[in-house]
């Protein structure tokens, strides 16, 4: 029976509630990210601070229990009594949504160009912690505030101090009731950190780590301009900087307001990178800027070629994305009024702000063509590269799209392919094993009724940092995809023509990657992983991939003319074992490589459904499956050296060094 809805089913939330209990709404979700968002809420505040010229470093501090410190040497924040609202400010500030002193920056007053303009980060954040602490000197005084889970505990604290120095520290506990993870990792700081310094020029941004005990600064004195050279190693050209400043509006109806832009480029044949930031926040989804570099670059590239005489009889206008290709290229602006997608700040659609910096960056490259001719050539040539390269990756995708529609059938074999002979999909099981020497012990212990096998001969390409032509010319991997059935799931610009991924047409229950125990192994492994991310990510999100787990230790057991054989997959496993065979004689020897497995064996410990083991391939989130990947295969060279500097030693047995 459905509950009464009447005047009385109608109710409202209040106070810490409105974020407590849809947290998804102001920070974008109630995840990790979401719980990323509502520190950057804080930070925004003492960068405002910071770029109106009220102190120049900044800190920020995770401690091991995942609280998190922000300390800013500004003005401090006003939290005594406020004669005009009847109420102290540090109730406005920190629980009440839509309060703040940034509501007015095209008129003049405090924050001219602000990162944070809805008045919701510093309640919000505050009503999504566990507690939150507050310590602000100015005025001769120092001022001190505890919350807890939205509500103050103790009033303000007024005391009287002898110093002259002004600043904010801040300290909360991120709540588990409110986000479902608050465990912000050291590389979103080191990230979020390194961005603002960039478009914060001059600002010292340090990052202490209690947790893993590590101090590290952030400051660029030269700003985007700094950070394009520093990116632009071996480039094409060198890096350009130019800037402008307009006043106008989004429609005719609207006020006038002032915009203030920067641009940095630099061609470069061997990496690409593009960046937005609009009052600091990293606009990770564009908008006005994005659609206004699009605009300028190809206008100014397409007229520069045409001059030049550089197009081919009957050949095609470039596009956006020839250029991107080689280009790395950040864009800091900065506006009186801006209007946002949301709070999350991640995209703005200013009509005037993308007319403006389409206008300015047209006539600076035109400029740039002039001035530095053999770089704006050297630039349109690559470019020109770059768009031939693309007809003749979709010619590829013709052929591949061919080969991807075949049917596996005894004249058309994939080579070393074993099926099963079911034809139910939701019984069959595809083993990609390493090697042929895997495949004969494999196809003697499988099960023939609903067990297919492929062998990858080597290692195979990396996905991640190989283009679609050489990836779509790599026969172990169209031999897997043919197999598979499912097509191929790739961005629009590159799937003209190529069959689209179809979960529906995949011929298997299970994918399970079979590799040795070794490092060889891992790597096989990963660059499968890698595979099925770049080209079937589909195929992660809906569980499809899985782990065989091979064991580490075979261990026979002699007891009163009684043999026994047990295997370990862990060396606690290997030591539990061996701490109950007291009795007897022991043999323990590392298992051999799957090649060299007996039948019996493989069977109980790798395939038989009742006693294997199978690692389900589930992404934690997006983000993280992301950047996992880019920190093992990746561009994340940095973060790959940290990784093995810091867990590199665990794998050292493994090694084949003699």
């Amino acid at each position: 029976m459905s509950q009464v809805y009447d005047n009385t089913s109608i109710s409202q939330l209040k106070g810490a509630d409105r974020v407590r209990l849809r947290p998804g709404v102001i920070f974008g979700s109630d995840d990790l990210r979401g719980c990323q968002q509502s520190f950057f809420e804080i930070l925004s505040n003492s960068i405002d601070e910071a770029r109106e010229g009220h102190g120049h470093e900044i800190t920020v501090t995770r401690f091991p229990d995942h609280s998190i410190e922000v300390i800013d040497r500004g003005r401090g924040i006003p939290l005594d009594f406020n004669p005009l609202e009847k109420r102290f400010n540090w109730e406005l500030v920190y629980c009440e949504l839509y309060a703040g002193g940034k509501y007015k920056t095209n008129l003049g007053e405090n924050y001219e160009y602000s990162l944070g303009l809805n008045g919701l980060g510093a309640a919000a954040t505050q009503y999504a912690s566990a507690w939150f602490d507050v310590e602000v000197r100015r005025d001769g005084y120092l001022y001190e505030l505890h919350f807890e889970k939205g509500e103050n505990v103790g009033g303000l604290k007024k005391t009287e101090i002898k110093t002259s120095a002004t600043g904010t520290v801040q300290r909360w506990m991120p709540d588990r009731d409110v986000f479902t993870d608050i465990a912000i990792p050291a590389e979103y700081f080191h990230t979020t950190l390194k961005q603002q310094a960039v478009v914060n020029k001059g600002v010292r941004f340090r990052f202490i780590d209690e947790l893993e005990g590590t101090r590290t600064d952030f400051c660029y004195p030269d700003g985007i301009l700094g950070m394009i050279q520093e990116e632009n190693v071996d480039g094409l050209t060198g890096a350009m900087f130019f800037g402008g400043e307009g006043v106008g509006r989004d429609r005719d109806d609207r006020q006038d307001y002032t915009v203030k832009c920067e641009v940095a480029f630099a061609f470069n044949n061997l990496k690409r990178d593009i960046r937005y930031y609009h009052n600091s926040s990293w606009l990770e989804y564009g908008g006005s800027p994005d659609r206004a570099i699009r605009s300028a670059f190809v206008s100014a590239f397409d007229n520069f070629l045409k001059n030049e005489g550089k197009y081919r009889a009957n050949e095609g206008k470039i596009n956006f994305g020839d250029i991107e290709e080689s280009l790395l290229l950040m864009t800091s602006s900065f506006s009186t009024v801006t209007s946002y997608e949301n709070q999350t700040k991640r995209s703005i659609n200013n009509r005037f702000i993308q007319r403006f910096m389409t206008d300015l960056v047209r006539t600076k490259l035109d400029i740039w063509f002039i001035e530095k001719r053999e770089e704006g050539l050297r630039a349109a040539d690559q470019v020109l590269l770059n768009r031939r390269s693309r007809e003749k990756a979709e010619k590829t995708r013709l052929a591949v799209k061919r080969d991807l529609m075949q049917q596996i059938d005894v004249s058309n074999r994939v080579k070393m392919f074993v099926d099963c002979r079911t034809q139910d999909v939701n019984q069959r099981e595809l083993y990609i094993v390493e090697g042929n020497s895997a495949l004969g012990s494999v196809k003697m212990a499988r099960d023939a009724e609903f067990q297919a096998i492929i062998p990858v001969r080597g290692k195979i390409l990396n996905c991640l940092k190989a283009d679609y032509s050489a990836i779509f010319k790599n026969d172990i991997i169209m031999d897997l995809i043919k197999i598979l059935g499912c097509g191929v799931d790739i961005p629009k610009k590159y799937s003209k023509d190529v069959p689209a991924f179809d979960i529906e047409r995949l011929r298997y229950r299970r994918v399970i990657i079979c590799t040795d125990a070794d490092v060889d192994g891992f790597q096989i492994r990963t660059l499968i992983l890698a595979m099925f991310y770049r080209l079937t990510p589909e195929l992660i999100r809906q569980n499809k991939i899985f782990i065989a787990e091979s064991p580490l230790f075979e261990i026979s057991h002699r007891k009163k003319k009684i043999e026994s054989t047990y295997f370990a997959y862990s060396d606690q496993e290997k030591n539990d074992l061996l701490d109950k065979l007291t009795e007897g004689h022991v043999h323990v020897q590392r298992s051999k490589g799957l090649g060299e497995n007996e039948p019996g064996m493989m069977w109980n410990t790798t395939m038989n459904p009742e006693t294997r083991r199978l690692i389900a391939v589930i992404p934690e989130d997006e983000e993280t499956m992301r950047s996992t990947f880019d920190l093992l295969l990746g561009d994340d060279i940095p973060g790959r050296r940290r990784c093995i500097e810091k867990t590199g030693h665990l794998y050292m047995e493994m090694l084949d060094v003699g």
